[in-house]
């Protein structure tokens, strides 16, 4: 081949290689093929007056945490619960020997059997010595006898009965039992362990039951009151949040930071939230304002924003980032683009993209 003709059938393989590469590109910004509308709920967004929030951060607490003891001394034989374990109110925690026990309260129980013959037997023959005294057969001293022997073994029946029901609880305080429904979170005890009274067998905290305090500014403490809600949001758990109660607004003020602890209530039925998590509580506080709400199914999580899908002319979709503000019932006031009138999707918004067509119907809400 001729140098000329092999510099022209090189530059036609680059030629090629180049129009190859074009349509490569052409091919990956290509439009996506269009898709059919999507049915999707939509509610109108509303003005309502709302309380300008605050956000602080907390630890999660549960309000009843306790460390179980032993209220007799003895052996671990068995640990029922391990750490972790779910338990309910009265279950077993661990068992301490109890042969001990139940050798003396059988011994207590046959002494009573025995006593309680004697004083029937007693109080017989005290009958017996009054009729005969009655008659002038036996004197004061005799009768004086027969009562003094009843007396004393009634007195013996009380006694043992007393025994008897002392060591039957003990029986059963051998039997560790948890004192509330909750979570093991610590074993403090072993199988094979001696424990005296009052030793520590386990740690169980309730999470049925938790709270979150956080400080609020001494600016902010006239405008609090038990009984207030609050938007609780967990990081950990990717933006969990839950609808908090103020419980209580502690009118002790830190000496050093001018703050006041607000303890917010929190429902915790599925268990998702743990003892210790931090939680980004948002207060509300100061007078009533107008504010844009929209139903909390209406915003989305995309990455660490959060967005409502408004529906515009055409029925076309798109995105609108907004900052969520306090929750009012079943609405939550949203700060950004949305404004009251606009149709927001509140099904169906996790499955949208922007600029897709949608199918909307109308879907109603309790009024906030």
């Amino acid at each position: 081949m001729s140098r000329s003709n092999f510099a022209r059938s090189g530059l036609s393989r680059g030629l090629a290689r180049l129009v190859a590469a074009v349509a490569l590109v052409g091919a990956a910004h290509a439009q996506p093929p269009e898709m059919p509308p999507s049915p999707v709920r939509f509610t109108e967004a509303r003005s309502h007056d709302v309380r300008r929030t605050i956000s602080l951060t907390g630890s999660v607490e549960s309000r009843r945490a306790s460390v179980v003891a032993t209220e007799v001394a003895g052996v671990v034989s068995k640990l029922y619960a391990r750490e972790g374990d779910q338990v309910e109110r009265g279950a077993a925690l661990a068992g301490l020997r109890s042969e001990e026990i139940r050798l003396r309260l059988e011994a207590a129980r046959g002494q009573l059997q025995e006593a309680e013959a004697r004083q029937r037997l007693a109080i017989s023959q005290l009958e017996r010595a009054r009729g005969l005294f009655a008659e002038q057969i036996i004197s004061q001293g005799e009768l004086d006898d027969a009562t003094s022997e009843s007396e004393a073994w009634s007195g013996r029946v009380v006694q043992l009965r007393s025994d008897v029901a002392r060591l039957e609880i003990d029986l059963r305080r051998a039997t560790v039992r948890a004192p509330f429904t909750g979570v093991v979170v610590r074993e403090h005890a072993a199988e094979g362990e001696w424990l005296g009274i009052g030793d520590p067998v386990a740690e169980i905290v309730d999470l049925g039951d938790l709270e979150v305090t956080v400080e609020a500014p001494e600016s902010y403490y006239s405008g609090l009151a038990a009984g207030g809600t609050a938007r609780v949001v967990f990081a950990s758990l990717g933006g969990h949040e839950v609808e908090g109660t103020i419980r209580a607004v502690v009118p002790q003020a830190n000496a050093q930071a001018r703050t006041f602890p607000v303890k917010i209530g929190l429902e915790n039925a599925e268990r998702r939230i743990g003892a210790g998590m931090l939680a980004q509580v948002h207060l509300p506080v100061g007078e009533p304002r107008p504010a844009v709400v929209v139903p909390k199914d209406a915003v989305a999580a995309q990455g660490r924003d959060s967005v409502v899908y408004v529906i515009g002319e055409g029925d076309v979709v798109m995105p609108v980032v907004v900052r969520p503000g306090v929750a009012v019932g079943v609405w939550i006031a949203v700060e950004g683009g949305v404004t009251a009138g606009d149709r927001v999707v509140t099904r169906g918004n996790e499955r949208l993209f922007p600029g897709q067509a949608v199918v909307p119907e109308a879907m109603e809400y309790e009024q906030p």
